[in-house]
């Protein structure tokens, strides 16, 4: 059984979030320097990982954030402007900050003290010396800062009418397990203000039943100050979600809390129930009973205002109930077990099905389709939960968009579209190198720098463009730019050079484009940080090949290329098509199979072995599995041809017969199986017998490269190829 995250690891994976949130407010700040709220943004993901971090030990980390807080607190002070530069070096900052979190005995302190001298040296503009500007900013970073406001001598504060703020804060029962300390926040409260505080011990226990590392107590706090009522949030920004606390501007202006009957205070309190404030009341006449009486006011205004406070009421009955839900942090290996554990129930339904068809009993059959109904919701759940939007892998991709283009000299902006799409949090996990080199590969290969992209009438700011979309049982990612495009004789020069295609040798654009797939090809002129070496496409490649999905590649002379992933939702379970050859099952893919026809023997001998078949007036290969796979003994009078297509390519599976729709929970081959072609897993099917799932990508390929050496067709590779595969095939 997986066991639970410890504290550390959760502030490891919640400083994470917020350096992701810190991040992505940057890289939108150098777009909208004025943007208050990004700066909000970014100020409090620094408070928060400087206030968890000292919680939780992180003391190296918590100082350095320290002295970044306090550059942003002068920024949204007005007193030190958003620029490049100020965002570069806070992006440098965050990454030591993650050095800082995940590889702490890694950490540079020269680089630390190096950024925040740079940092330091930015506040400058005030008519002082370069020295002096670096003596203050550097005192600045010392002062304490309880309210976010003090050590900043000199500078000059928003100036804001005193209000008067109500807070009541009972702190999460584990706060002083984790090393909290209340007092010290009830001190930030006090820097802010005048304050009147109250402990609250009504939840205290008897001394019997106190754990001596438990929170009990709680706070009512009255505070005047003239901070605005983010200042008193970020005081508790970091301990909110643990706490119960109320926060409640009771008076706003230059003015002080009117006076208010004792019941109301005590009631707004919660520290009475109305009911019982309404029963000492109702002794005596009602207010509205005594103004009607007296003619002070009508009795249908005092039946409209009596009617506002039900509705008022009603209002925060109704959004205390929207927000009484929440999350809860499982980890991720948890969800693995289940997946796994879901996958062995729906092998187990599957037997039982069987079972039940075979014995006949209409209540072993009942019980069977019950069975059958639950674990399919269960499964449906456990892959829902398993989904993230891959919003979640987009966002890093703005920092290597960002890092790249200063690196070599270029605007580029990334724009992002269907970043709700959902997909399986492992494919989610895969995905992040093969897009990083494609995104890489579409800044270094095709944005041409400003100069060029003006002559040719282009914008001078450079576009990548990366989406998702659902389609069916797949989903899309595309990655498309707005540069020069593939250089085709490039392409083929280089894989004349490497021996890949032979001369005057006629391919499709497709094939073409595939070259750049080839491990080591690389048609960059000189080897740089970024490119050059030939490696990184067959990687891309490889991890596609392995998550079962497929690559696209289409481009257009001076106006672009553009990258098409088409990748399976899930590679837990999926829903399959049994076939059988002989005495042998196999699955193929629902999510690949367009139709099923009949081949009849007659037909099967007229093709002449050219194994083609008339599809509605379109000719359609087809590959004979009982050949493929050496099956004994004669094929059935009828044979059935499964249409199976990947992308714009179809092609035929012949198999004997077609059994039904089977779900299919996805095993992987063992170490001495995993290189066999034409495979791409194994399941187990209801009589415990184990049945290969078949590869379509890879049948597609051999029935090209087969037919290639049969007919010695100019759009298929070359025919040695072919038999090479042929071979292989025959030998498994």
């Amino acid at each position: 059984m997986a066991r639970a995250m410890s504290p550390a690891e959760t502030f490891r994976l919640e400083a994470g979030e917020l350096l992701a949130q810190l991040e992505a407010a940057l890289l939108d700040l150098e777009g909208a320097p004025d943007d208050r709220a990004l700066v909000d943004t970014a100020f409090r993901a620094l408070h928060t990982l400087k206030g968890s971090g000292a919680m939780f030990g992180w003391d190296a980390l918590a100082e350095f954030t320290h002295h970044i807080e306090s550059t942003f607190q002068r920024v949204r002070d007005g007193t030190l402007p958003v620029t490049r530069d100020l965002v570069a070096l806070a992006l440098a900052a965050a990454d030591h900050i993650r050095v800082l979190l995940e590889r702490p005995e890694q950490a540079d302190r020269v680089r630390s003290a190096a950024l925040l001298t740079a940092i330091a040296d930015l506040d400058t503009g005030r008519g002082r010396s370069r020295t002096a500007g670096r003596a203050a900013a550097s005192a600045s970073f010392t002062a304490p800062d309880h309210d976010g406001r003090a050590g900043h001598t000199g500078h000059l504060a928003e100036s804001h009418p005193e209000r008067v703020f109500r807070i009541r804060w009972y702190p999460g029962h584990d706060m002083l397990a984790f090393g909290g300390n209340p007092l010290l926040m009830l001190n930030e409260l006090r820097a802010l203000g005048a304050c009147t505080v109250v402990p609250l011990t009504d939840r205290v226990p008897g001394i019997e039943e106190i754990e001596p590392t438990a929170s009990y107590l709680g706070w009512d706090v009255l505070l005047t100050t003239a901070s605005p009522r983010a200042a008193i949030d970020d005081v508790f920004i970091f301990v909110a979600d643990q706490s119960e606390l109320s926060i409640e501007d009771i008076a706003v202006g230059n003015g002080v809390a009117e006076t208010r009957r004792l019941g109301e205070i005590l009631i707004e309190r919660g520290d009475v129930a109305a009911d019982a404030v309404a029963e000492i009341l109702a002794r005596q006449e009602r207010l509205g009973t005594l103004l009607v009486r007296d003619g002070k006011v009508s009795e249908d205004h005092l039946v409209s205002a009596l009617g506002e406070q039900r509705h008022v009421r009603e209002a925060i009955k109704a959004r205390a109930a929207a927000v009484s839900g929440g999350t809860i942090r499982v980890p991720a290996e948890r969800l693995d077990s289940l997946m796994d554990q879901v996958g062995e129930l729906v092998i187990a339904q599957a037997r039982l099905r069987q079972v039940a068809a075979s014995d006949g009993s209409p209540l072993l059959k009942s019980i069977s389709e019950e069975l059958e109904r639950l674990a399919a919701e269960l499964r449906d759940t456990t892959m829902s939960i398993r989904m993230l939007p891959i919003g979640t892998l987009f966002g890093r991709f703005r920092r290597v968009v960002h890092d790249l283009s200063r690196e070599l000299g270029r605007s580029v902006e990334l724009t992002t579209e269907g970043e709700e799409t959902e997909l399986d949090k492992t494919v989610i996990e895969s995905l992040n190198d093969p897009l990083v080199h494609l995104i890489r590969n579409a800044i270094d290969h095709g944005i041409e720098d400003a100069g060029r992209r003006t002559a040719a009438g282009k914008p001078p700011t450079g576009r990548v463009h990366l989406s998702a979309v659902h389609s069916g049982a797949q989903v899309l990612i595309t990655i498309e730019d707005d540069g020069k495009g593939l250089d085709r004789s490039a392409i083929r020069a280089k894989g004349e050079e490497r021996g890949l295609v032979q001369p005057g040798q006629e391919l499709s654009e497709a094939e073409l484009f595939g070259l750049i797939f080839q491990p080591g090809f690389s048609t960059a002129a000189a080897v740089t940080s970024v490119s050059g070496r030939g490696v990184g496409l067959d990687v891309v490649k490889r991890t596609i090949d392995g998550l079962r999905g497929s690559i696209e590649v289409t481009s257009r002379p001076s106006q672009g290329s553009t990258i098409t992933l088409k990748l399976p939702l899930t590679l837990a379970i999926i829903d399959g098509l049994l076939v059988r050859m002989a005495d042998e099952r196999y699955v193929v893919p629902l999510s690949a199979v367009e139709e099923c026809v009949e081949l009849t023997r007659r037909e099967d001998e007229c093709s002449q072995g050219r194994s083609f078949l008339n599809i509605r007036g379109e000719i359609v290969a087809f590959v004979r599995l009982r050949e493929l796979f050496d099956v004994p003994g004669p094929a059935p009078e009828i044979q059935k041809v499964v249409i199976v297509a990947l992308g714009d390519a179809r092609i035929g599976l012949v198999v004997d017969q077609v059994i039904g729709q089977h779900q299919t929970v996805i095993k992987s081959l063992s170490r001495l199986h995993r290189d066999l072609e034409g495979f791409s897993g194994a399941t187990i099917l209801g009589d415990g017998a184990v049945s290969l799932i078949l590869d379509i990508p890879h049948l597609i390929k051999f029935a090209r490269d087969r037919e290639a050496g049969m007919r010695g067709l100019d759009h298929f590779e070359g025919s040695s190829h072919a038999a090479g595969h042929a071979a292989g095939y025959g030998r498994h």
